[in-house]
């Protein structure tokens, strides 16, 4: 399912409006053309601190012997190994989405995740739950229609719990080939927008930890640091919009950790370039800063030297 990981439905003000607003400060440029090896992407997966990859916040959850709000209640039939199974079954997904669904309405919500989550010994908050949900291409966090669900099985070509957690590994991989994971990347914005609110940008708190699960695999060099910038600095960053989201993944396949090659004059997007300037600063300080440390040092052992030759000296004169 998508992700057990989950949408913050009320985030703090200072983070973002609800309707996601525009960031500020966005360049009137034309965008600039990606070439080959340079496209963008964007992707949806969410989790900060308490975010669920579902679009819950993340609390204790105490599943209950009985849950009589979904099919999966009355469902304890042990399943047949994975293994001694035919090949997939439309019918055997129909059922397994039957366990999970809402009680009211044609889908798996944020109860049936919870449940479906567990089952797969998973933490919504995992990597992995990203890589279901877009797996099953699913719209909307904390949901699973019908549709997705059945489809992304028969992508897995999986129809049973241990079926899905058999293809794991083959999934983690897949995520790690150039062109899978910039499809991914690029759901995993979508896949973080409050759809019901009509949302165009992403909540900055979203889009720092929809950063963080997508990079889980390979961490880009300048990730920390880019995502300090966007919490250290909430008054001037509301969202992230598509086109900044893209371009991220471009900025860090075509700049070199020291940042030197990056120019303004590039279709970079405003919010670039007044991060390269205050991380530029914040090693400028740092530089000093060591350079500071290393003089006091220096200072320090002449200091000792100087009284040790002055111990010795009197010593020796007696």
């Amino acid at each position: 399912m998508g992700q057990c990981v989950t949408k913050c439905k009320n985030p703090p003000s200072s983070l973002g409006s609800k309707t996601g607003d525009k960031e500020s400060g966005s360049k009137s440029h034309v965008k600039k053309t990606a070439g080959p090896g340079e496209e963008f992407n964007s992707m949806c997966g969410k989790a900060s601190g308490d975010i669920l990859a579902n679009g819950t916040k993340k609390t204790d959850v105490v599943l209950e012997s009985t849950q009589p709000q979904l099919a999966h209640s009355g469902d304890s039939k042990k399943e047949e190994p994975f293994s001694h199974r035919e090949e997939f079954s439309l019918k055997r997904a129909e059922e397994l989405f039957s366990r999970y669904k809402d009680a009211h309405e044609d889908a798996i919500l944020e109860e049936g995740m919870e449940w479906f989550c567990n089952d797969l010994s998973v933490d919504p908050t995992e990597f992995i739950v990203l890589l279901l949900a877009w797996k099953f291409q699913a719209a909307t966090m904390c949901k699973f229609t019908r549709k997705e669900f059945v489809e992304g099985c028969k992508a897995l070509n999986a129809d049973s719990i241990e079926g899905i957690r058999a293809r794991f590994p083959s999934l983690m991989n897949e995520a790690k080939v150039e062109d899978k994971f910039k499809d991914l990347y690029r759901f995993t914005f979508q896949f973080g927008l409050d759809s019901e609110e009509g949302q165009r940008s992403l909540r900055r708190e979203i889009a720092v930890a929809l950063w963080k699960l997508v990079f889980t695999q390979n961490v880009p060099f300048i990730l920390d640091q880019w995502l300090s910038f966007l919490t250290e600095n909430p008054p001037g960053i509301k969202g992230i919009s598509r086109d900044t989201w893209n371009m991220f993944l471009n900025f860090i396949q075509v700049i070199g950790p020291d940042l030197t090659n990056y120019s303004e004059d590039e279709a970079w997007p405003s919010l670039f370039d007044t991060f390269v300037e205050w991380e530029m600063e914040r090693r400028r300080k740092e530089g000093l800063a060591e350079e500071a440390l290393h003089l006091v040092t220096e200072a320090a052992n002449v200091e000792m030297l100087g009284q040790i030759a002055t111990d010795y000296h009197v010593t020796d004169n007696e």
